[in-house]
C-alpha cells in the first residue's frame, strides 16, 4: 500500500522553452495541479479555458506587509487578484512581506523589522484576512530566503509562523518552502511539526540547485514520510527547475511523495 500527497508543479518554472498554456495543459494531462505566480504575466482567458487545478497563485501584485503606503497597495491589489482567482477557481492566494522584483528582488528591503513593523504587519493580514472572510478565499504567507531575496522582511520560517499562528484565523496559512528553508534555517522536520496547524500548503525543490526532489542534499522520501505521520495530509507543489527533463522531474517528485506504507 503507498499513499501520494494531492501533488502540483509550478507552471512557470518546467519547460520553460514551451508556450505557457501548453505546460499548464500538459500538467493538467498528467493529472498535477498548476501553481502560477503573477495572473498579470499571462492570457486570464485562455487559463481558464483550460480549466486547469488551480492550486496557488500570487494574491497580490504590489505592495508590503509593514508600511502604511505599501499596505494599502496591497490591500487594493489583493481585491484585485481575488476577482481573478475566482474566475481561475484557484485554492490558495499567495503573499510575502514585500513585493518582489525583477530576480526576486524585495521591492522593499529591512531584514530586521522594528516592533513597529511588526505591529503594522499584523494589522495588514487581520484586513487581509477580513477580505479574505467576505470573500471565501484563503492566503498564505511564504517563508523566503536571503541568498535569493535578500533583505525581505518576515522572511524566515520562524517570522511567517509568528505573524501566522498569532493571527489565527482560518483565512491565513502558511505556504511552508521547505526549499527556502533548507537555506534560511534548516532543520527541516521539526519545523513542519510546529507549523502543522497552520500549514496551508507545502512547496519543494532541492537545494542546491533549486531542481527537483534527488538532486540535492534533501532527503524528501523522508520529508514525507514523516509529514504523512504527522498526519499532514495537504498538497504539495513543486517549485522548482527541471535538472534535466520536466518529465523526469516531476516523475522524481512523485516518487519522493509516494509514501510507501
Amino acid at each position: 500500500m503507498s499513499y501520494k500527497f494531492p501533488l502540483a508543479a509550478c507552471a512557470e518554472m518546467l519547460w520553460i522553452d514551451k508556450p505557457f498554456n501548453w505546460r499548464v495543459s500538459r500538467l493538467t494531462e498528467m493529472g498535477f495541479g498548476v501553481g502560477l505566480w503573477n495572473w498579470i504575466d499571462h492570457d486570464v482567458d485562455q487559463l481558464e479555458k483550460i480549466q486547469a487545478n488551480y492550486t496557488i497563485m500570487n494574491g497580490y501584485l504590489v505592495g508590503s506587509l509593514a508600511d502604511e503606503d505599501g499596505a494599502n497597495e496591497l490591500i487594493k491589489s489583493i481585491k484585485d487578484t481575488i476577482i481573478i482567482g475566482k474566475r481561475l477557481n484557484v485554492s490558495r492566494l499567495n503573499l510575502h512581506g514585500t513585493g518582489l522584483g525583477e530576480g526576486g528582488i524585495p521591492i522593499k528591503q529591512n531584514n530586521n523589522p522594528s516592533e513597529k513593523m511588526w505591529i503594522k504587519a499584523n494589522d495588514t493580514l487581520n484586513r487581509v484576512c477580513d477580505i479574505a472572510e467576505k470573500e471565501d478565499v484563503v492566503f498564505t504567507l511564504e517563508n523566503l530566503n536571503l541568498l535569493d531575496h535578500p533583505g525581505c522582511p518576515f522572511n524566515s520560517t520562524a517570522d511567517v509562523y509568528e505573524l501566522v499562528s498569532k493571527i489565527n484565523r482560518p483565512q491565513l496559512k502558511i505556504n511552508l518552502d521547505l526549499y527556502h528553508m533548507q537555506i534560511g534555517e534548516g532543520d527541516v522536520i521539526r519545523w513542519c511539526e510546529k507549523c502543522l496547524d497552520f500549514i496551508g500548503e507545502v512547496q519543494v525543490a532541492d537545494n542546491p540547485g533549486r531542481c527537483e526532489p534527488e538532486t540535492g542534499e534533501m532527503n524528501y522520501k523522508l520529508i514525507a514520510k514523516s509529514l504523512y505521520d504527522m498526519k499532514y495530509r495537504g498538497p504539495v507543489g513543486l517549485e522548482s527547475f527541471a535538472s534535466n527533463n520536466a518529465e523526469l522531474a516531476l516523475e522524481r517528485f512523485e516518487k519522493a511523495f509516494t509514501v510507501d506504507l
